[in-house]
């Protein structure tokens, strides 16, 4: 197992990109935190730190695919740069206004939310120029998925231990500023100058133009829900305990379990479509959520959670696959963008959602609309098969293509039609 990703990390330049793809998205993936310490640190409420760590989720899901398609018009380094300076700079603006006057404080976050750099669809974009062969890009897909796992569980270890050791303000300047040189260090890199994107199609829906991209993106919506939703019962479910640690142990064994479904199943070589295979994982992710609702002790719930976090990481990197062989010529960056959206997008909802159904139905309900959230991402996929089974040239990658110049089109599919 280890073999395969230790392959992967030798390849020229696959360490640096995958790094600095981590370290400039430490920003993005801390965020909510360092603005909830920093807003009340600074003696603002949990509701006016809440609302601005909101606004910053809604501005960076409306920049992401906006700067995709930037990225797929003039190239990586014109783009993903300014941004992150742009974004850093918002931040740095909130850190030295403080939540004194709310229009600065909430021009900052928009700022800084409307401006981080698309770095994750970046990575994507560069993976078949960088790695040979289909089974190493798909490889990359789960290695990439997996790392994502480390950095959202590490991040927040790290904004809480500068809170501790200097102050929140510094946590976000120190954080932001780190971000930077990830994503200088991704630009400057020979893949990500070099890169260009595929002659595309003038449209002005972009990537949305290709059906099958649009039923992935409905059912991680519904995948994204799902997870917004489990932060909200979490915690409802170590106040019914009456101990906050059973909060931190429950998202714990969650990512533990997304870390080893992610490493293992980047471990071998998947034969045929992987659309099909993507309605077979996410059905087990549902039914991973489900037994949530039961509610039991400590210990078997924390079991419970582990089990329900196994097949989060093979469905992302699946989903990769997917994406790439789906977006429309020229399109590549902004799809991937795309998807990171409407995930933030179904997080944040579910994170509304459950709120509400913890107040009627207690902790039950909340874990309810996680399982639900799961149920629905698969009814999307079954209801849009035939759509997914048939990516056409002018919606998908076909051989040769940006998407896929190292023959990553899986056993059965030719021309974008299946054998």
């Amino acid at each position: 197992m280890a073999a395969g990703y230790l392959d992967i990390l030798r390849a020229r330049h696959a360490a640096r990109l995958l790094t600095g793809t981590l370290v400039g998205r430490l920003p993005s993936g801390t965020a909510h935190i360092a603005i909830v310490l920093f807003i009340r640190a600074e003696g603002g409420s949990y509701t006016l730190a809440g609302a601005l760590a909101a606004v910053y989720g809604l501005a960076t899901a409306v920049g992401q695919p906006l700067l995709g398609r930037a990225v797929d018009l003039y190239g990586q380094p014109r783009v993903q740069l300014p941004a992150a300076v742009v974004s850093a700079l918002g931040m740095a603006l909130l850190a030295l206004a403080g939540p004194g006057s709310l229009p600065v404080a909430c021009a900052a976050v928009i700022v800084a939310g409307l401006f981080t750099p698309p770095l994750e669809g970046g990575l994507r974009a560069l993976w078949p120029s960088v790695l040979d062969g289909q089974e190493r890009v798909h490889r990359a897909y789960a290695m990439d998925a997996v790392a994502q796992e480390v950095m959202f569980t590490v991040g927040p270890l790290l904004v809480t231990l500068l809170v501790s050791v200097w102050s929140p303000a510094a946590a976000l300047l120190v954080i932001n500023a780190v971000g930077v040189l990830g994503a200088l260090s991704v630009v400057l890199s020979e893949p990500s100058r070099a890169w260009r994107s595929e002659p595309r199609e003038a449209h002005w829906l972009g990537a949305l133009r290709s059906p099958g991209l649009l039923a992935l993106l409905g059912s991680f919506f519904f995948v994204g829900l799902a997870l917004g939703s489990i932060t909200v019962a979490g915690v409802a479910y170590a106040d019914d305990h009456g101990r906050e640690s059973v909060y931190g142990w429950l998202m714990a064994a969650l990512g533990l379990g997304a870390l080893i479904g992610g490493a293992v199943y980047g471990a071998r070589q998947w034969a045929g479509a992987p659309e099909r295979r993507l309605r077979f994982i996410v059905a087990f992710l549902a039914l991973g959520y489900l037994p949530l609702m039961l509610t039991p002790g400590l210990v078997p719930m924390t079991a419970l959670a582990a089990l329900a976090g196994v097949f989060l990481a093979p469905a992302i990197a699946c989903s990769f696959i997917v994406v790439d062989r789906h977006a429309p010529a020229g399109t590549v960056t902004e799809a991937f963008s795309w998807l990171v959206t409407t995930f933030g997008v179904g997080a944040a909802v579910g994170t509304a959602a459950a709120g509400p159904a913890v107040e009627l139905g207690g902790t039950r309900w909340s874990f309810a609309v996680t399982g639900a959230s799961g149920v629905a991402a698969l009814v999307v996929l079954l209801a849009t098969k035939k759509v997914l089974a048939v990516p056409g040239r002018t919606a998908v990658a076909a051989r040769g293509s940006e998407n896929d110049r190292n023959g990553t089109v899986e056993p059965g599919f030719s021309s974008g039609h299946q054998a």
